[in-house]
């Protein structure tokens, strides 16, 4: 019976310690020097000034920016709007867009590997959310191996935090990232 226990004890005990370190584990940061800074669509308040602090800091000579090409927000494309975003840039010369049609990273990842096709790129540095950076860079390592893969996390405190458990809001964003990343890697990596 003692061994049961003790059994049950340890097995609450690591389930409490995986629970607790999950958002930690979801969190991936490689930053090295790379070709190209490829900044993931969404979190426009967060993603594109991590890519363009990183290319002030020379991490990479150009970037490209992923915009979903079939979104409107009110009466412009959101390609549109991209657009104005890079004229404002200091470094507008280096920054291209990369039109995006695909709802997943997996798509993304494809669309990708077509925007940088012909550019001569053998490094890449992929800038998402910090949440969504393992996930990222297991499906871009995945979908793109014939490319050198890093990845650095763009923080949003309102979205996401590593304890999860003191916000409501992060905590469905480390449970919806948890089933998004085991889907990938149970089911989605494999098709």
């Amino acid at each position: 019976m003692r061994k049961v226990r003790t059994a049950i004890l340890i097995l609450l005990l690591t389930i409490v310690v995986l629970v607790v370190t999950s958002g930690q584990f979801l969190v991936v940061d490689t930053l090295q020097p790379a070709d190209v800074i490829v900044v993931l669509a969404g979190e426009t308040n967060h993603r594109p000034a991590r890519g363009v602090q990183l290319l002030m800091q020379k991490y990479a000579p150009k970037m490209l920016l992923n915009v979903p090409d079939n979104e409107v927000i009110y009466d412009r494309n959101e390609v549109e709007i991209a657009n104005s975003y890079i004229q404002t840039l200091p470094q507008r010369e280096s920054v291209k867009i990369c039109p995006i049609t695909g709802l997943s990273t997996k798509a993304e990842a494809r669309e990708v590997g077509r925007c940088l096709a012909h550019e001569g790129v053998h490094r890449i540095l992929v800038v998402t959310s910090d949440y969504h950076t393992r996930r990222a860079r297991s499906i871009f390592q995945h979908e793109l191996p014939e490319y050198q893969m890093s990845v650095t996390p763009a923080y949003d405190p309102l979205e996401f935090g590593t304890r999860w458990w003191q916000h409501r809001q992060w905590a469905k964003t480390n449970f919806d990232e948890w089933l998004r990343l085991l889907w990938w890697e149970g089911i989605d990596r494999w098709r």
